[in-house]
């Protein structure tokens, strides 16, 4: 049989099916991290040393506005407690060297939740705004910013522009 040919005995759903279990299989090892992760997320900051600083300065952030003058300076106060809760905890772009750009989908994953749950920490939390300070902050594509506010709608944590 050639290419162009076709074998009318063939029935593709026993391939089809096939295929689906082993993507299947593949989604359930990102289902398994994000799972893993929704349970231990940030448990560095109940400990020394971010146990703390966070103690101190949650408070503080509460009252203050994302990416103010304030804001940045409270993060500066934070100092060993929050360069270690970076260097543990991979949904921040401050983990890596190259910032976002080494991050897994997964780590975008818990970012995005956490950047959503962080504006509901805030008397004035956007995530809208949030994201936009991101953006210039963390030298986000313009493609994987717009993955992040479509994610953000879909989900309905912002509204659409």
């Amino acid at each position: 049989m050639t290419a162009d040919q076709t074998d009318d005995a063939y029935d593709s759903t026993p391939d089809t099916l096939k295929h689906a279990l082993r993507v299947g299989e593949l989604l359930v090892q990102i289902i398994g991290e994000l799972s893993h992760r929704s349970v231990t997320h940030d448990r560095s900051k109940t400990e020394p040393p971010e146990l703390d600083v966070y103690n101190e300065y949650t408070p503080k952030l509460k009252h203050s506005t994302y990416g103010s003058d304030e804001y940045n300076r409270f993060l500066e106060g934070m100092g060993v407690g929050l360069a270690h809760h970076y260097a543990h905890n991979r949904h921040h772009p401050e983990h890596f060297d190259d910032g976002v750009n080494g991050m897994t989908l997964v780590d975008l994953i818990e970012m995005l939740v956490d950047w959503k749950a962080a504006t509901e920490r805030h008397d004035d939390g956007s995530l809208r705004r949030s994201l936009g300070i991101q953006e210039g902050r963390f030298d986000i594509d313009p493609q994987l910013m717009r993955i992040l506010e479509n994610t953000a709608v879909h989900y309905g944590w912002m509204e659409t522009t």
